[in-house]
């Protein structure tokens, strides 16, 4: 049996069968939904943090 026989006989095997169960095939995008919150307690300032943000990215270009 050559590779492009076994290619159309198993597409039309995934066809035949294919169309019964199609709704239970999909995928579920809520399925790990949660709620909840998060929060962070930090003694470090907003500014503080952009700025080494911007040091981490000066620091990445320098490397490329």
């Amino acid at each position: 049996m050559g590779f492009g026989s076994y290619d159309e006989s198993e597409q039309e095997r995934q066809q035949q069968s294919g169309h019964d169960d199609e709704d239970e095939d999909g995928i579920n995008v809520h399925e790990h939904d949660h709620d909840g919150s998060v929060s962070v307690e930090s003694d470090v300032s907003t500014d503080d943090l952009v700025g080494r943000l911007g040091e981490m990215r000066d620091d990445a270009e320098d490397d490329d």
